[in-house]
């Protein structure tokens, strides 16, 4: 049935290639004068291609436009962003684009195992230049350049970190339920859950499938520890023993006091904030979800309508992610594309963006007084806590084995069969050649 459905989405994806021409932003028409050709229209247009549609990443994604276009007046910003939370409908799309060589001038794409799929497919031209041109090795952090490295070569410019493990919650519902304190363990956190199940709000919002597996990763996390975590995605690694069972068994608890399951994250996120649900476990674009004006977000005010701890068992690691830009081989507009990444990789371009998408930058050097409340914090924990990688957005887990982990997690959802999960991720690890 899932093999059925996925077989529907890429039906589905190669007709919105067809479509996918007709959307993005408006331009100048080449003024008057004679008409221009096609061909000479199409090298002004700078077709960018991302998943940022929502509040805040939409919002983020605005703000670097303008700096695009006040810098570079020649080029028309062609906006081709594919509506979906966390990408999964973007990237089937994308690889549609891929296989057929109609790449788009510049993808977002995350940094690590998602990002290096396409670099060893062949998919994308080294940036190296760039990083000795804008002298970029010397203001992003070295273990984020090897994670969009292959022997040397760097394929990508990343524009942020991300905190997935960030646990939302809205400070009214606990203190209706009784619970007095912010959970700090998977226990207590499932206590909690009971606490506001019996108060009749819900307990834990959840959004779609992807947000499951979300969650997942910080179960995961808070229930073996980050040592073993992360070993997970090292050769040799046990997904088969009791360790991973409990876990497991974790998840299963946590999920059975998930409300309905919402259409994606921003909905989900939205009942705790309007207090209709006391917990969300989300990635940190939440924030800018929550915080921004009504016109780009919910406009709530932190620690009054919503506040945030690090997942249950999470405290002291950081599990990161970085949104990044590519330049795909055979580019249609390849300077323009280099333009786009300048700007991406600019200060500017990076202080202009997180704040409204609700994430960090990707440079050292940035403007830190930009980045108050949620952002302070997590900027403080980014230089000085453990890491753990992202499954659901690219680090740890390649495209396929990735896909393997949503399938067995879609599965679960309607068996609540642990043991079929762990038998499912084990031989999703085993497949990966990891």
């Amino acid at each position: 049935m899932r093999r059925q459905w996925m077989a529907a989405v890429a039906v589905t994806m190669a007709g919105l290639l067809t479509l996918s021409a007709c959307g993005g932003g408006g331009g100048d028409g080449g003024g008057g004068g004679a008409p221009q050709s096609p061909q000479a229209d199409a090298r002004k247009k700078v077709e960018v291609f991302s998943w940022w549609t929502g509040p805040g990443e939409a919002d983020g994604l605005k703000a670097m436009r303008e700096i695009f276009e006040k810098q570079n007046t020649g080029l028309e910003f062609f906006d081709a962003a594919v509506a979906g939370g966390s990408g999964d409908k973007a990237r089937a799309l994308l690889a549609t684009k891929l296989q057929a060589d109609t790449p788009p001038d510049t993808f977002q794409g995350h940094a690590g195992a998602e990002l290096q799929g396409y670099i060893k497919a062949g998919d994308l031209e080294p940036v190296n230049f760039l990083y000795d041109e804008l002298k970029l090795r010397d203001v992003f952090p070295q273990q984020l350049i090897d994670q969009i490295s292959v022997q040397g070569q760097i394929y990508s410019v990343p524009v942020n970190i991300h905190r997935s493990n960030v646990m939302w919650f809205n400070p009214a519902v606990l203190k209706e339920a009784g619970v007095t304190e912010v959970p700090a363990t998977i226990e207590e956190f499932v206590a909690a859950l009971e606490k506001v199940k019996k108060a009749g709000k819900i307990p834990l919002s959840i959004g779609s499938e992807w947000t499951m597996v979300h969650l997942l990763e910080s179960v995961l996390l808070g229930s073996l520890g980050t040592d073993a975590y992360n070993r997970l995605w090292t050769a040799g690694s046990d997904w088969s023993g009791p360790a991973m069972t409990k876990a497991l068994n974790d998840f299963k608890t946590i999920l059975s006091y998930a409300g309905d399951p919402a259409d994606d994250w921003q909905p989900a996120a939205k009942q705790v904030a309007d207090g209709q649900a006391a917990f969300n476990i989300m990635g940190d674009w939440a924030y800018g979800y929550f915080h921004n004006p009504p016109d780009g977000g919910l406009g709530k005010t932190s620690k009054t309508d919503f506040d945030w701890a690090p997942s249950p068992g999470t405290g002291g690691t950081f599990m990161w992610l970085s949104d990044s830009f590519t330049l795909p081989k055979g580019a249609p507009n390849r300077d323009g594309a280099v333009a786009w990444l300048k700007v991406a990789a600019s200060k500017e371009g990076q202080d202009a963006f997180n704040p409204k998408k609700g994430s960090i930058p990707a440079r050292k050097d940035a403007d830190s007084g930009l980045y108050t409340d949620y952002l302070a914090d997590a900027l403080k924990d980014w230089g000085s806590d453990k890491l753990a990688g992202s499954i659901q957005h690219g680090v740890v887990a390649n495209d396929a084995w990735r896909a393997a982990i949503n399938e067995a997690v879609g599965i679960f959802h309607a068996d609540k069969d642990v043991a079929a999960l762990q038998s499912s991720l084990a031989e999703a690890a085993k497949s990966s050649g990891q």
